[in-house]
Parts: structure tokens; sequence; C-alpha cells
């Protein structure tokens, strides 16, 4: 079959084909599951169920659960590093943990089960890629203790694709097993990708006459503009998948390349909601607000009512109809800068830097201090062919384009090719260089 058409009936398995009414009597099956699950092995969730003066008995529909507590990455943190586990430790066959940069790190635990759920909703998120048995998954998400590597691997093996696992690094190494191994779908940050076809192009090698023919994009948000720079340049079908490590790890949700329209959420294995970031409160689908996350079938570390921090909305099902969508996440609640009482999130500067001829999608923004105010600087790489007079000109569009339609006022910098830092793992846009408070 060709890239871009719907999955046939018969590829999809058994929960992809269940209606909506089936699909919200299995949640709640196994919703009461989790909440006991739960509260009978995890100290914590036991005392904040109590504080919250709720039971697991309390939860007759699906609507009940907005009467449970949050969980929280601090709560995770507070846990370090088993004490979130609702399983003894001779079942967890495996661990993985966050990168710990912003303190402790988050560890999470899987059963021999968690690690089959894991790898069949991996491979359901290729298929709906657009991925089919006997395709070459290019890999270059990092191996580890890192989701991205292994969640990725084994659910393109359990697809019936073969694995290239190339990990992180290594660029123009990368760069010729594309061009000798020939794969059809590549799994990568969308910022390394970029940086992969920098390297093509360094090479004489033109991108659009590579093998790959999909790019399946994740742990970072990106934005359309990104998707059309990267569809123009490498003539592939560039779609999203959603995950962390909290709640399973990648293919928690996926785009379907045959609509492109936001990610179909596994809600027979992740019951998601939106809820308002300041308040708190449960907000209708539509609304935008941050996502909530319930596991449904994780038995080493269920997570009830996670806050991811991501930001997006809850959309009726398209390409999977029982399925609700999520809206392209572009933000989190934490990358959020205040600006001089305004507030600004990087993809928004992402969006006026690939709309302005002569600049390339590589930025970084940097926090300064001058006086009593804040400051910030767009630092942005110049395309290569792009002359000094392009340059001044790039540079006043994204300050008038900043100031026009965020609100603020920013320094932008427009320098060489190649000088700032390459990603090859998640992209860190945010630079902060303000000196401490007094």
């Amino acid at each position: 079959m060709k890239l871009g058409e719907p999955l046939p009936e018969q590829l999809k398995d058994a929960g992809e084909r269940l209606d909506r009414a089936e699909l919200e009597a299995l949640q709640l099956e196994r919703l009461r599951w989790t909440l006991r699950h739960a509260y009978d092995h995890v100290e914590l969730y036991r005392r904040k169920f109590d504080a919250a003066g709720v039971h697991p008995d309390d939860c007759r529909t699906l609507a009940d659960l907005a009467r449970f507590p949050f969980t929280t990455k601090a709560d995770l943190r507070e846990g370090y590093p088993f004490g979130m586990f609702a399983v003894p430790m001779d079942q967890v066959r495996r661990v993985h943990a966050s990168s710990g940069t912003t303190g402790r790190p988050t560890v999470v635990g899987y059963t021999e089960h968690d690690l089959d759920v894991w790898a069949d909703v991996v491979a359901r998120s290729i298929r709906a890629a657009g991925g089919r048995p006997g395709h070459k998954v290019h890999i270059s998400y990092g191996y580890g203790l890192f989701t991205g590597g292994l969640g990725a691997h084994y659910g393109a093996e359990r697809a019936g694709c073969t694995v290239i696992p190339a990990s992180g690094g290594m660029t123009a190494r990368q760069v010729q097993i594309i061009q000798d191994f020939r794969p059809e779908i590549i799994m990568v940050t969308p910022s390394y990708m970029l940086t992969l076809l920098d390297e093509f192009e360094r090479q004489g090698v033109d991108p659009r006459s590579t093998s790959l023919r999909v790019g399946v994009f994740g742990a970072e948000p990106w934005t359309e503009e990104m998707r059309r720079e990267i569809e123009e340049r490498a003539d592939l079908h560039a779609v999203d998948i959603y995950g962390l490590s909290e709640v399973m790890g990648p293919g928690v949700a996926q785009e379907c390349v045959d609509t492109k329209d936001g990610l179909t959420v596994w809600e027979d294995h992740f019951l998601p909601e939106v809820v308002d970031p300041v308040t708190d409160a449960l907000l209708p689908d539509g609304e935008s607000g941050e996502l909530v996350f319930t596991t449904l079938t994780k038995e080493a570390l269920p997570v009830v009512r996670y806050r991811t921090r991501d930001l997006t909305r809850l959309l009726p099902g398209t390409a999977r109809p029982a399925f609700r969508r999520i809206e392209k996440i572009t933000g989190r609640c934490d990358d959020m800068v205040i600006l001089r009482g305004v507030n600004l999130f990087p993809s928004q500067i992402e969006e006026l830097v690939l709309r302005t001829p002569g600049l390339s999608p590589h930025f970084q923004l940097e926090l300064t201090r001058q006086g009593r105010m804040d400051a910030m600087t767009v630092r942005v790489e110049a395309r290569p062919d792009a002359d000094a007079a392009v340059r001044a000109a790039a540079a006043d569009d994204v300050r008038r384009a900043v100031k026009d339609g965020i609100g603020v006022t920013v320094g932008v910098e427009v320098v060489d090719p190649e000088t700032l830092e390459r990603s090859v793992g998640k992209l860190k846009r945010l630079r902060d260089l303000r000196r401490p408070q007094s």
C-alpha cells in the first residue's frame, strides 16, 4: 500500500476496533482496577486518597475520576528510587529514569506485562504512521535510561519491522548508514532530524533522494512550520508521536499519517483529561489546558491523574473514531517565560523564525538581566545563502513580528551557519543567563 493511505481494518488490533461505547466500558473496568491497585500497593497513593476523602470504591463512572487527587513529578521524586512501585522488585523486568537535570530523576519500572503493552502501543503507533511489516526503521532516539530508544526499538520489532538501532550522535555516520541501509522510516527528535538534514546537505547529498518516506518525531514540542520545513527538505511524511516516561514512554498517542490532524490517544491504555493549569478545574473537550493522564493497564508504576505540564486540548477522533485526539503540543507550562509581564513560549518564536526568509530553524533564546529588567535575545542562524542585507532584514522582521504578535520587545542576533550547538537528543531552546536576584 502507498504511504498516507488509511490503515486497513484487518491490520488494526482488537483495541483499535472498539467503538466508543465498548471503549468507555473497558476504560471504567480498567480504571477501577488501577485505583484499587495503586491504593493497595503504593503508600503515597493511599495517603493522598485518604487525605482527599476518596476511596477506589467511590469510582462508579468515568466522571468520578475528577474526585481523585493529582500526581506530580514531585510525588515521583519523593518516592525515589522505587517507592512508587506497586509490585515487588522481583516482578520488575526493567527500569528507566529521567535525566534528573532539574532535581532527582524520576524512576519508572515495568513488569513483563507492561513491556508487552508498551511494545503493542508503539507497534500500533508505527502502523498508524504508515509503517508495515518488512519496513526498516532507523532509530535515532537515545538508548539507555531514556525511554525513547528502547521503547521505539521493541515497538518496531513488534510491528514486524527491521530495526536499525543507530541511537544519537555520530551524525555523519548516521547519514552514511541511511544511504547504505535504505530505511523507509526514521524515529528521532525533530530537532535532530534538522541536524541530519544539514549533514546530508553538507555532504552534497539531496535529502529528498534518500529512501526515507516517514519520519516519526517526538520527545519535544514542534510546530506545523517545522513539519513543513522537514517535509519539503526530506520529501517524507512527518508525523508526531507522544509519550512520557512517567506514563509509559513513546506510544501514548500517535498522529495518523492519513490525517495528520493531531495525536490519537490510545485510550484503552491511557485515560486523558485536560485541566486548567492555574485553578485545577477539569475542562471540557475542546478547551485548552494542561494534559493529565491516568494509566489503565500498568502494573509496576500506575499513575493516577498525572500532570504532564504539556498544553493541549482534547478533540473528537478522526482516523480512529472511538479514540479522542490531542492537538499538537507546542508548549509546556514549565517552558513558559514571563518577560516583563508577557507570557511567551519558545514555540511561538519558532513559528516566526521559520516564516522568515534567510533564517534557518536553528535558534536559541537567551534570557539576561539588564539593570532591574529581564531581557531576551533571539540568536538564530542564517541560511548559507543569506547575505548581510538579507540577515539584517530578517532580524528586523523577527523583532517586529515578536513585538506585534506577542507584545514584547526582544533583541535578535543573526549568526553564521553552524554557530549554535546542535542537538543529539532533546533540544534546549532556552538559556537563562540572569544573575541570581539579591
